[in-house]
């Protein structure tokens, strides 16, 4: 059985991680503190997906830069004093937002996902970073994530700027509320949505990025 890298939370805001000679891909820049020997190599746009995975991020507008850490002893991760939620995947897939992914085991596999009109919304590109395989993720939200449950039958709507990740079996589609209320100043503010079906969860934030289409002057 594969050794895997422990990941336990110091605070609310700040990740460790406890390292036998395993390795975790990180957010470039996340590092605090360290404990013991380490090693840092800087991986890129790629995030160890090779040449074509740089191509595909770069046209669809999805940037996440990775640094890979490896030693003996704990590592401390945070970024901007953002809240940090531990996800663990056991041979699932859960689909990210790059600014919100911090750290991942090193087996786990990452690609890209296209969203289309979605990441026009919150100003994350045309794709977004799927994570899958057997492992832990350390996901950044703005204030405490909530994980909110899809069933069948009952649909989620939720706002795009608020939106940080979802898991399971899920279909997502981008809904709009553009009517003519909405034309002259009268509508909720919320005309641009996504909605989840099927079941699974979503992970979102209290708090709104402030950019995209969906965004208030």
């Amino acid at each position: 059985m594969l050794s895997v890298a422990q990941f336990r939370m110091n605070g609310s805001r700040m990740l460790a991680v406890d390292l036998r000679g395993e390795t975790i891909r990180a957010l470039n820049g996340s590092m605090v503190a360290y404990e013991g020997q380490m090693q840092f190599k800087r991986q890129g746009m790629t995030g160890g997906e090779g040449l074509m995975g740089a191509v595909r991020r770069r046209v669809a507008g999805e940037s996440v830069t990775l640094m890979e850490i490896t030693g003996q002893g704990t590592v401390y991760l945070a970024h901007e004093a953002t809240e940090v939620n531990l996800v663990p995947l056991q041979g699932d897939t859960l689909l990210v937002e790059s600014e919100s992914l911090l750290a991942l085991d090193g087996q786990l596999r990452t690609g890209v996902q296209f969203t289309g009109l979605r990441g026009m919304t919150t100003g994350q590109g045309l794709a977004t970073t799927k994570v899958e395989g057997h492992g832990t993720v350390a996901i950044l939200s703005d204030g405490p994530a909530i994980a909110l449950e899809v069933v069948q039958g009952q649909p989620l709507s939720v706002d795009p700027q608020a939106y940080v990740a979802h898991r399971g079996q899920l279909q997502q589609d981008f809904v709009t509320d553009v009517n003519w209320r909405t034309m002259l100043g009268q509508g909720s503010g919320e005309s641009f949505q996504l909605r989840f079906s099927g079941h699974g969860l979503v992970y979102i934030q209290p708090a709104e990025r402030g950019e995209g289409l969906g965004a208030e002057v």
